[in-house]
């Protein structure tokens, strides 16, 4: 089947793993309920840093979801993402072994299986017989949770993995949308996971003075947008998505859940990892996605913002907007004060929120936003969930480096306008 840059492309899969819930429903749930993610960290033991909170996903137990033999060759980051993989493909209908080499993947990271790597490594040093176990390369390699979910779901077509830090998952959007309208596939598996809930990530992010320190106060450390942030919580999780040509979607009978209307991506240019001051990157970024769905700012009903709640970041991001939508800024939200930063799988899970906003005529809030900053003064839906009809939803992600991403969907029977 033919494509273009015309093909007309839909979303008819979701799933999700977050600190917040493990599913769409649930984590859509507490989203809107105001629950909050963030705790002590777990997973090693924090004490000697000077950040000991992070939003962990709890109750996960891969032995629920997988063979030994797949948990055993497989990093956390990646059966977060296979996980809600399973859920995308089960909600969409479809069938890979139908036509297997039609189906693509697409995979986004911010920092892969550091965690994994660290572990691996500290053990290795304290070994008297400097013995690593020999899944450890296949677990740990960029390309593996791709090839993974290749190897469980029958995918045999193109598979790519996308490494633009924070912006990993929204950019995993675009790059599946060029492989539809290449017609180098027909339908595509998008996945973004991260888990770098680990000793050395920590304590270099704190060193850079870019994780919150609130430690006592772990509910209210990730703080979008507010006047007390003070940097963001690292977080972790899976997203994915279907996204596949129209046609396709409706010949097989599938769930239109929305369509991705524009995408696209930028850099700053700038600095390796505070972003441009004004903005600059990440305002082009949406002009770009813009342009591409065809329409002016004004359509644009409410952007999930990228919104750290670091200091440099949520102002830079604000003066963005401001920029592009002038004085008819949307209603906007960062849903990390629930989830903290989930890295790679962010850019899928926030694309997911504006995608059940359709379905629900409800906008997401942002938490901890009681003591407003001067530099931020848009309408963030501040605390609690609001009311709204939205027709077109724009989703930003933003990554060291000076990453833009820039993700729009529309709600179905409106993606003619």
């Amino acid at each position: 089947m033919g494509a273009s840059a015309q093909t007309k492309l839909v979303i008819s899969g979701m799933g999700c793993v977050t600190p917040i819930g493990i599913g769409v429903a649930t984590y859509w749930e507490n989203l809107l309920a105001g629950l909050c993610g963030v705790g002590a960290i777990t997973r090693f033991d924090a004490s000697p840093l000077p950040v000991r909170i992070a939003a962990e996903v709890p109750n996960f137990c891969p032995e629920d979801y997988f063979e030994k033999s797949l948990i055993r060759g497989t990093s956390r980051f990646m059966q977060y993402a296979l996980v809600a993989a399973k859920e995308a493909l089960a909600q969409s209908g479809l069938v890979i072994a139908k036509n297997p080499t039609r189906i693509g993947i697409v995979f986004g990271s911010a920092m892969g299986a550091i965690a994994e790597i660290s572990s691996t490594a500290q053990q290795y040093l304290q070994s008297k017989t400097k013995k690593v176990l020999p899944h450890f390369i296949p677990s740990t390699t960029g390309n593996m949770g791709a090839a993974q979910a290749a190897i469980l779901f029958g995918a045999k077509g193109p598979s790519l993995t996308v490494n633009t830090a924070c912006s990993a998952g929204g950019d995993a959007i675009l790059m599946a949308s060029l492989l539809l309208r290449q017609d180098l596939c027909d339908s595509v598996l998008v996945l973004g996971g991260d888990s770098i809930d680990c000793d050395i990530a920590v304590s270099s992010l704190a060193q850079a003075k870019a994780l919150s320190r609130a430690n006592d106060t772990p509910k209210t450390a990730s703080r979008p947008f507010d006047k007390k942030r003070d940097g963001f919580v690292i977080g972790e999780g899976g997203g994915a998505l279907v996204l596949e040509k129209e046609a396709v979607a409706v010949q097989r009978g599938a769930p239109i859940l929305a369509y991705l209307a524009g995408c696209a991506n930028t850099m700053d240019a700038y600095h390796i990892t505070a972003p441009h001051p004004e903005g600059e990157g990440a305002a082009r970024c949406m002009r770009l996605a813009l342009a591409m769905a065809g329409i002016e700012p004004h359509a644009i009903g409410y952007i999930n913002a990228h919104g750290t709640s670091t200091v440099l970041g949520d102002i830079a991001e604000t003066k963005a907007v401001k920029q592009v939508f002038g004085d008819h800024v949307p209603p906007m939200s960062s849903t990390k004060g629930a989830t903290g930063h989930l890295m790679g799988a962010g850019g899928l899970t926030e694309i997911i929120a504006c995608i059940m906003s359709f379905g629900c005529d409800i906008v997401p809030p942002t938490l901890n936003y009681t003591d407003p900053d001067p530099a931020c003064d848009l309408d963030y839906i501040p605390l609690t969930a609001r009311k709204a009809h939205i027709t077109w939803a724009m989703s930003n992600a933003l990554g060291f480096g000076g990453q833009n991403s820039s993700v729009i969907v529309v709600r179905p029977g409106r993606e003619e306008n």
